[in-house]
């Protein structure tokens, strides 16, 4: 299969690529799956880090950007658009400052998560302090067991009703990331963790509905979730964040074609033994990632196919182990000359884009530009 040109198998390696056709079809598919059910996208910047990916989101109708720490999110602060999520607990008096003095600097309408009495506190703290005004959403576990408060916990009546009573807080309503849908084993069980997330969700809603209090909006995150076509009836708004790239993970849930996988990685193969082809890209180039959230279903660290052969089955390897600067990629039958280029596919998209400090974007086998990564490293 002839996806690039001899320009792109020019470029030195190893290098983080993204396929622009590609990403636009995935970016398209999810915002008309949106469309349809008149709901507002919100995507996740942690994805990308990519001040250009986010103006094309931004272009095919989303609302605003989701981020997950203050100086990622800061990155976006620059007129591209005015409202953010901050997908993530923040607890420490300093962090909430900084982005609460953003939201006053450039007029945001800015929306931070709850789980916690010490986070309403410290939130609506530096809220007074900083007399602003501040989106609060409360974060429910839907089954990843990482942040949020389960559906039968006290505490959710108990925030609800200190949130509704403070002047500079705002209830807007509930908010959940079902990223244990990374361990599911195939589409079915990511079918019944999406359709599990919003049962629990709505049954909060009907809680609060009982006390008088009114949740207006219903936000859920995860790709593969949105993946499956659910019937997204009842939710206000949708954060994916992989869905722009996609990756071998998706693709072995069985929710995607290979054909959609965005991003790659092309590499050199600079050593070869009996046992493996050696190439540049290792540990600090595909992470050591085997999957988002402990995915146990994948074996490697990618993909790897001869760049001339992508996609073709017969010409498929895995790469089984990585050392820092190394990618050791299992033979299958046939021999590559040292000096060979192989596209990879890795596991897992978003931290490979965390590594690089740019994206080669090709566009029908010709490279189109290289875009920044500028939130690249951005965890504070």
């Amino acid at each position: 299969m002839k996806i690039i040109d001899k320009e792109i198998l020019a470029i030195d390696t190893p290098r983080v690529m993204a396929d622009y056709d590609i990403m636009l079809a995935n970016i398209q598919m999810v915002h008309n799956h949106a469309r349809r059910y008149m709901i507002d996208i919100k995507p996740h910047v942690k994805s990308h880090k990519c001040l250009d990916i986010a103006r094309i989101q931004l272009d095919e109708g989303a609302i605003g950007l989701t981020a997950a720490k203050c100086d990622e999110a800061a990155v976006f602060f620059n007129g591209m658009c005015k409202s953010f999520t901050i997908a993530y607990p923040l607890v420490e008096h300093h962090k909430i400052q900084r982005i609460l003095s953003s939201t006053k600097q450039f007029g945001l309408d800015m929306s931070l998560i709850v789980d916690s009495e010490e986070g309403f506190e410290a939130i609506a703290l530096m809220a007074e302090r900083q007399n602003v005004k501040v989106k609060i959403y409360l974060k429910i576990d839907v089954g990843l067991k990482r942040c949020g408060l389960p559906a039968d916990d006290q505490r959710i009546l108990k925030l609800s009703k200190k949130i509704l009573e403070h002047k500079q807080l705002e209830l807007t309503g509930l908010i959940s990331h079902a990223g244990h849908v990374y361990r599911a084993k195939n589409i079915q069980e990511v079918i019944k963790i999406a359709q599990e997330e919003l049962k629990i969700l709505f049954s909060v809603r009907k809680l609060l509905l009982d006390f008088d209090i009114e949740t207006r909006r219903i936000s859920i995150g995860a790709t593969p979730t949105l993946l499956t076509g659910i019937d997204l009836q009842g939710i206000s708004e949708i954060r994916p964040g992989n869905y722009i790239f996609l990756d071998r993970l998706s693709w072995k849930l069985g929710l995607i074609a290979p054909e959609q996988i965005a991003l790659t990685v092309m590499a050199t193969v600079v050593s070869k033994n009996k046992s493996y082809f050696i190439v540049d890209a290792g540990s600090k180039v595909l992470s050591s990632d085997t999957g988002a959230h402990a995915s146990k279903i994948l074996e490697g660290y990618g993909l790897a196919y001869p760049a001339e052969k992508y996609l073709e089955e017969d010409y498929r390897m895995k790469i089984t182990a990585l050392s820092e600067e190394h990618g050791f990629v299992s033979r299958s039958g046939f021999d590559l000359p040292i000096g060979s280029r192989v596209r990879i596919i890795p596991n897992h998209a978003c931290p490979v884009v965390n590594l690089t400090d740019s994206m080669v974007v090709h566009q029908k086998g010709m490279i189109k530009n290289v875009w920044k990564v500028h939130a690249r490293g951005k965890v504070l």
